[in-house]
């Protein structure tokens, strides 16, 4: 990233942060932005979940690492990334009508972690997402051992965790990503 679109950036999160302080009380903005100065490759990073769509967002501040957590904070599933398989196996899996990815992978490209379901649930504790889309997470290796993998959604005002062929894609399904600075 050049000067320029760092700065960008960064006014764009620091909007984002102000826009939305109760995702993130007693976090203060100029100690973000100054490990974010500090990480140009995490930035690089936020800049991919930014551009594919995420709106990262400061939820939270690990105490035992010093790291501010940021997750991908947009209304529904991040459009930038939707229409994937869970992993590489899966993809490979498919006979026919191949996407061009899988999520696992391209998490890995951005620099990023898919949520766990745990996270995802947290992350509906600070507003409603994935009213009409849904978001692969992290799957636990007995069920993609099965073959299965999970996404989750919020309908009827409840999160739902689901199962599915870790080789199948839906154009409302992505991934939400998880940053730790």
């Amino acid at each position: 990233m050049n000067t320029k679109q760092r700065e960008e950036l960064l006014k764009l999160l620091k909007t984002r942060f102000e826009k939305h302080m109760e995702r993130h009380k007693d976090i203060q903005w100029d100690k973000v932005q100054a490990k974010l100065e500090a990480e140009s490759k995490k930035l690089a990073s936020l800049n991919e979940m930014e551009v594919t769509g995420g709106e990262p967002d400061v939820v939270g501040f690990d105490k035992k690492t010093g790291e501010y957590i940021f997750y991908d904070c947009s209304a529904e599933t991040p459009k930038g990334r939707r229409g994937l398989c869970y992993d590489r196996e899966g993809l490979v899996s498919r006979k026919e009508h191949k996407p061009e990815n899988n999520a696992l992978d391209m998490a890995a490209a951005m620099g990023i972690e898919l949520l766990t379901e745990e996270q995802y649930r947290e992350l509906q504790t600070l507003g409603e997402f994935d009213l009409k889309t849904s978001s692969w997470i992290q799957t636990p290796a007995a069920i993609r051992k099965l073959g299965g993998a999970l996404f989750a959604d919020r309908r009827y005002d409840c999160v739902f965790v689901y199962h599915n062929g870790a080789q199948s894609y839906y154009a409302v399904r992505a991934f939400r990503g998880l940053l730790k600075v």
